[in-house]
């Protein structure tokens, strides 16, 4: 794949840090010696996940939001290969494959004055190139047997896992996102915020559930858009922190209960993390704890088909936050799945 940058040995060599008397998870996961085809290269390869990241921003600002979302992949690798390995952490039925990234194009793109329409359906024209790569992978690794975790990038990258497990299943799949936004903007050039609009209206998404949407955030237009759609349901954030209308593990129940049914994606927006550097920081979203819960409960179920977390903007100060966060869930999700 033209976009795509394989993870060696070398790579894993420069990021790990081996200790006298310890075992880090990075020492046990599975690397691919070269890549071919990405389907033959792990159909027959005894791992249980393959992880890659998405190194771009393009569709965030696609979006006409804040760039930063390429850095996560890097970030949270460096985390993830230095957890500790032991019976809880099983690095050997992990594969870490690689990342997309989008070098040549990303400085030109990132300069351009969106305020032109020429210049934001170039933007947005690009966004689908990167649909179309992460929709092969997600595809190839799925049809091998795998499950899929997915990190960095925007929240465009939705469109392109729903498509690629919809495709390698022969079937639409459901989804659960835990977001402030709905990302169900309307179908107007593909961006951060119409990944899943695009992906139901071309029939690949059947059952979504938003989980702790803000209310400020979300303009009436599309609370109504969401009402008329039977296969939408969703919670605000205020419903279930602020006015205590419902309690946090009964909606967790709730919301499996909705999507379950069938294959079924994990999504996870850092924006709705409190005071989680992203391209929507806010002072006001789910803690660290609970996100960590909500992976836990829906991973626990043998429908779980792929965790995407996305939208973190980790800087250099906030590197460790970032990229210990990012690697937590991971590891929950394995645990959880694998159980």
């Amino acid at each position: 794949m033209e976009n795509f940058n394989l993870f060696t040995i070398k790579d894993r060599n420069s990021l790990l840090k081996v200790r006298k008397g310890e075992s880090k998870f990075g020492e046990h996961v599975h690397l691919l010696p070269k890549l071919t085809n990405i389907y033959d290269d792990i159909v027959n390869l005894d791992v249980d996940y393959v992880i890659f990241g998405i190194s771009e921003d393009i569709g965030v600002y696609a979006n006409h939001g804040k760039p930063g979302t390429y850095t996560a992949w890097e970030n949270s690798l460096n985390f993830l290969l230095n957890t500790q390995n032991n019976k809880q952490n099983g690095g050997k039925r992990v594969l870490i494959l690689g990342d997309l990234s989008y070098d040549n194009d990303r400085k030109r793109l990132l300069s351009l004055d969106l305020d032109k329409k020429k210049n934001l359906a170039e933007v947005r024209t690009f966004v689908e190139t990167i649909d179309k790569d992460v929709t092969y992978l997600v595809s190839s690794i799925v049809r091998a047997g795998k499950t899929t975790i997915i990190i960095g990038g925007g929240h465009n990258n939705s469109y392109g896992n729903i498509k690629g497990t919809a495709l390698a299943k022969n079937g639409r799949i459901n989804v659960v996102n835990l977001d402030a936004h709905t990302d169900f903007r309307p179908e107007e050039g593909r961006h951060s915020g119409n990944g899943f609009s695009y992906a139901y209206a071309e029939g690949f998404l059947k059952r979504y559930f938003i989980f702790g949407l803000h209310e400020n955030y979300t303009s009436d237009k599309l609370f109504k858009t969401l009402k008329k759609i039977k296969h939408i349901s969703y919670n605000t954030y205020e419903s279930l922190e602020v006015k205590n209308d419902t309690d946090f593990k009964s909606q967790l129940d709730f919301a499996l209960n909705y999507i379950s049914e069938k294959t079924f994606g994990i999504e996870i927006d850092c924006d709705a993390i409190e005071n989680m550097p992203s391209s929507a920081k806010s002072p006001s979203g789910f803690s660290t704890k609970q996100a960590r819960q909500f992976v836990n409960h829906f991973a626990s179920h043998k429908n779980a088909s792929y965790l995407h977390i996305c939208e973190a903007a980790p800087k250099k100060k906030t590197d460790a936050k970032v990229g210990k966060f990012i690697s937590y869930l991971i590891t929950d999700f394995i645990r959880a799945n694998g159980n």
